[in-house]
């Protein structure tokens, strides 16, 4: 099977935000979907070309552009926020996004009729029924079909930061996993789910889809549903490792470091340099800690199995993708990743919430609510 890759304009960059839909007094989900979509659509189109449907109808997603800068990205995000908060607010429905709801139910939970998704919900059944999860996704361009593999090679080894970084599923069914990101491990249990193949050549990833055309796994390439993994009818890159983010200002920075390392990585083929690949063994492992620990695990950084304590050695990333961080425009974005540094992902936040009004989480809800009608990080 050939599969086409339509090149785009170096490093452009688009994100892809879910967004849960709460009922402002209970706190629980509110799957009202269907009818925001309808209020939002244009008068004689389908749908909304930026506001878009989801698995569940407790759910929707909106979607920028193709952007040059992280700037543009969050600006078009905040125009279809405008937009969905304006049809909500009448009917007593907020948004919120996280890795996953604390403490509603996914058997209560209703989902969209559309024939793709009642497909995999047949074949996936319990575990498939289970996806009460919420994510972001961000895309960036590559100019030659070339550079997807080894760029997609090269972001596994910061996949770990990238969870860390956005881990907000530490609840599930109103209790405390234990985890920071739970939806990081519930998502792979999806067929075609979680962490990537490594493929060497182009050529590899045709025949690896070709079986799964075969053998009936997937109907569509989109359906390979990786933590990282090409779009070819994109032209991109596309990171999808992260839970879903409370403020736009954690999109924009999540947006501006994957930008910035495509970008980077982009530049050191074009210069001839074999990028840095982990074992998949390390990978796993990685994932793992992240999931677990989120800015507390120790990740490892090389096939010697050296480690360091994810935030140090974000931290030394950031420093390293400042010039690029300059060149796209992104440098103020790129520093939120340090606020998040600093005032602790949403999984931290959340449980500072639930602890100081007795483990209350109706009140996290609200913090979360709140972050998104605010859009940026909470620092106290």
């Amino acid at each position: 099977m050939k599969i086409d890759f339509t090149p785009s304009r170096r490093s452009t960059v688009g994100a892809e935000w879910e967004l849960a839909l709460v009922d402002r007094r209970t706190g629980e989900l509110s799957s009202v979907a269907e009818e925001v979509l309808d209020a939002v659509r244009p008068d004689g189109e389908e749908e909304h070309p930026k506001i878009k449907q989801e698995l569940l109808l407790n759910t929707i997603e909106v979607i920028s552009g193709i952007c040059d800068t992280i700037a543009e990205v969050k600006a078009d995000l905040d125009t279809s926020l405008d937009a969905v908060h304006s049809v909500l607010d009448p009917l007593g429905v907020e948004l919120f996004s996280a890795g996953s709801h604390p403490f509603s139910t996914w058997y209560q939970q209703k989902v969209t009729d559309k024939e793709r998704y009642a497909k995999l919900i047949d074949r996936t059944q319990w575990w498939g029924r289970q996806m009460l999860i919420y994510g972001v996704h961000v895309h960036v361009g590559l100019d030659h079909r070339d550079k997807a593999l080894p760029i997609l090679d090269a972001l596994l080894n910061y996949a770990p930061h990238l969870q860390a970084l956005s881990a907000s599923s530490p609840y599930w069914g109103a209790e405390d996993t234990g985890y920071a990101s739970n939806r990081a491990l519930m998502f792979q249990q999806l067929p075609t789910a979680g962490l990537p193949f490594q493929f060497r050549k182009w050529e590899e990833l045709e025949s690896y889809v070709d079986d799964m055309f075969t053998t009936g796994v997937i109907d569509h390439f989109s359906e390979i549903r990786w933590d990282v993994r090409p779009a070819p009818h994109f032209g991109t890159i596309e990171m999808r490792v992260c839970d879903g983010l409370p403020t736009l200002e954690e999109v924009g920075a999540i947006s501006a470091l994957t930008q910035c390392l495509v970008d980077d990585f982009s530049a050191r083929l074009d210069d001839g340099e074999i990028l840095p690949t982990l074992p998949p063994w390390h990978v796993q492992e990685n994932k793992w800690r992240a999931a677990r620990y989120g800015v507390d695990a120790i990740v490892i950084l090389d096939a010697a199995g050296n480690e360091r304590l994810v935030t140090e050695d974000t931290y030394d990333l950031l420093n390293r993708l400042e010039p690029v961080a300059r060149r796209l425009d992104c440098a103020d974005e790129l520093r939120s990743v340090e606020t998040i540094l600093r005032y602790g992902p949403s999984y931290l936040r959340q449980r500072a919430v639930a602890k100081q009004y007795n483990g209350s989480l109706r009140a996290v809800v609200a913090s979360l609510i709140a972050e998104m009608r605010d859009g940026t990080i909470p620092r106290p």
